[in-house]
C-alpha cells in the first residue's frame, strides 16, 4: 500500500508541477540541464558498453546462449541509460539544483498551506544560516548512498551475482533519490539528521514507490525534475494528519 502511495504521489506532483506556471518553469530549467548532461554522460558510458558487458559476461559461442547474451546486452544498455540519467541528476544537484528544489518545495508548501511556512524550528535563524545548513545536508545525503553503492559494486565484482547486484543498486538509487526530495521540508526546518534518516527507514516502501519512476530511462528525467513537488505534498499531508 505504501509502495502504491509513493507511485501516486510522484505522479500527483508531476501533474501539479506541469499545471502551475512557477513550478513549470523551474522544473523545465532542471529538465534542460539534466537532458544536456544525460546526453553527454550517455554518450561516454555507452562507448564503454562492450567492455562493461565483457567484464560481466564474455560473449559465448553456443547459439541459444548467444541469444540470451544479446538480450542481456540490450538490458545492460537500458540500465546504463538509466544510470546515466541518475548520474546527470546528481551532478546537476551538486552544481545548483538544491536551490531550485528547495524553492520548488517552498512554492508547493505555500500553495498547500496558503501561507509561507516557517523556515525552521529556530525563529532567530538568518537566511544565510538556513542556506548553509541546507547545503550541508547534501553531504550525508550524498555520502550514505554512495557508500552503499560502492559496497554493492565491489560485491558484484567478487561474487557471481552480477544481475542481482544491478537490480539491488537500482533499488537503492531509487530509494535515496526519493529521500533527497522528501527530506527537503524537514531539512529546511532544521530537524536533526538522525530523525530525518529514521523517517526514511520507516517509509522505505513509500520511497521505493516514489523512486520507481526514476528507473525508467528518459521518463525519469521529467519525474526527477518535478519530484520536489510530490514529495512536499506528501510530507505536508502526512504532517497534518
Amino acid at each position: 500500500m505504501a509502495f502504491i502511495k509513493g507511485v501516486t504521489y510522484n505522479l500527483k506532483g508531476l501533474i501539479m508541477g506541469l499545471t502551475t506556471p512557477k513550478l513549470l518553469w523551474l522544473g523545465l530549467l532542471r529538465v534542460v540541464v539534466v537532458v544536456i548532461l544525460t546526453i553527454l554522460s550517455s554518450a561516454i558510458v555507452l562507448m564503454w558498453h562492450q567492455e562493461i558487458l565483457n567484464l560481466i559476461w564474455q560473449e559465448p559461442e553456443s547459439g541459444w546462449i548467444l541469444f540470451v547474451w544479446r538480450v542481456a546486452s540490450w538490458i545492460l544498455s537500458v540500465f546504463l541509460a538509466a544510470v546515466s540519467a541518475i548520474f546527470s541528476y546528481i551532478v546537476a544537484q551538486l552544481l545548483f539544483a538544491i536551490f531550485v528544489m528547495d524553492y520548488m518545495s517552498r512554492i508547493t508548501e505555500k500553495i498547500i498551506l496558503g501561507h509561507d511556512a516557517a523556515l525552521c524550528q529556530e525563529p532567530n535563524s538568518s537566511f544565510f544560516r538556513v542556506l548553509l545548513y541546507l547545503i550541508s545536508q547534501e553531504i550525508p545525503r550524498a555520502i550514505i548512498p554512495l557508500l552503499l553503492m560502492l559496497f554493492i559494486v565491489v560485491l558484484g565484482f567478487f561474487t557471481p551475482f552480477g544481475p542481482v547486484v544491478a537490480i539491488a543498486s537500482s533499488i537503492i538509487a531509487a530509494i535515496f533519490l526519493a529521500w533527497d526530495n522528501t527530506d527537503l521540508v524537514p531539512a529546511r526546518r532544521m530537524l536533526p539528521f538522525r530523525s530525518r534518516f529514521g523517517f526514511l527507514k520507516k517509509e522505505i516502501s513509500f520511497h521505493l514507490g516514489f523512486g520507481i519512476w526514476f528507473l525508467i530511462p528518459w521518463v525519469n528525467i521529467l519525474f526527477l525534475s518535478f519530484a520536489p513537488v510530490g514529495a512536499t505534498i506528501y510530507f505536508i499531508e502526512k504532517e497534518q494528519g
